[in-house]
């Protein structure tokens, strides 16, 4: 009853207010914290940034809990500001060596991305297409739980009609309920053996045990893995080419510098 009241109550107000129907905070602002802005869509960023984040919890959720993060670290970086703290000799000590550190990476990220053409990505790209092999893959939801008989109950409970995703979201460990797809080898032996036994549309009629617990199984789809699409790989091509490129880098720097390395006991290392 109390749930219906307050819903009723936000509809009205979105009724009456359709101007704020859509707003994410009060113009753009999530809050204002002596005079300084922290807008709404610095947190979003950091929130359509962080897949780990996203792909279990809503938008709304994460801003409410996050919203006051913000504001403590802005109390505490006006407080630090005042304070005095940035004329130290740490504070500048630190400075200058967080200030090499991203220069590095930034000479470095410049430097490798002359070194990668689009001619090398697409033919790693066409060797790892003519190299796939096909093999069966699924997509399944799963719940996993520490006891036998927890598990048991929710086989038994689901196979009387109650929502597997609701279930999930009461009684298992592992909140990413939806696994996507995957291979039998990319899931520890009990799980693969047990799932890649299953058909589509089959939920498991026991529990099944590994290291992490006792999984619930249900499978939604059963198809044959085909390569990534070339837009889907390019992230994990740059990186292999990158690697190699890196190398490259490292042994040009090292053949134009002059360089004299000593041993613990003074003598040089040739």
């Amino acid at each position: 009853m109390k749930t219906k009241y307050v819903a009723a109550i936000a509809l009205s107000f979105i009724l009456l207010n359709p101007l704020n129907a859509n707003a994410e905070g009060k113009g753009g602002l999530a809050a204002v914290v002596n005079g300084e802005k922290i807008t709404v869509d610095e947190i979003k960023s950091v929130y359509n940034n962080a897949p780990q984040i996203n792909g279990r919890e809503n938008w709304g959720a994460f801003y409410d809990k996050a919203l006051n993060v913000w504001v403590s670290s802005k109390l505490v970086q006006q407080a630090a500001n005042k304070s005095g703290v940035r004329n130290t000799k740490e504070f500048k000590d630190q400075m200058d060596a967080l200030g090499n550190d991203v220069a590095s990476k930034l000479y470095l990220k410049q430097e490798l991305d002359k070194r990668i053409s689009d001619n090398d990505l697409k033919n790693l790209y066409n060797q790892y297409k003519n190299n796939f092999v096909t093999e069966k893959e699924m997509r399944a939801r799963h719940i996993l739980v520490d006891n036998e008989a927890t598990a048991k109950d929710i086989i038994a409970r689901v196979k009387k009609g109650e929502k597997f995703n609701d279930l999930a979201a009461q009684y298992s460990k592992e909140k990413r309920v939806d696994l996507g797809y995957f291979t039998k080898r990319m899931m520890v032996p009990e799980f693969g053996e047990a799932a890649f036994a299953m058909k589509k549309g089959q939920l498991s009629q026991t529990p099944i045990k590994s290291q992490f617990g006792y999984h619930i199984i249900y499978v939604d789809d059963v198809r044959d893995s085909k390569p990534l699409s070339y837009k889907e790989a390019e992230p994990q091509l740059k990186g292999v080419l990158a690697q190699e490129a890196a190398r490259g880098l490292m042994a040009d720097m090292n053949k134009s510098a002059q360089i004299e390395k000593y041993s613990l006991d003074g003598k040089v290392i040739q």
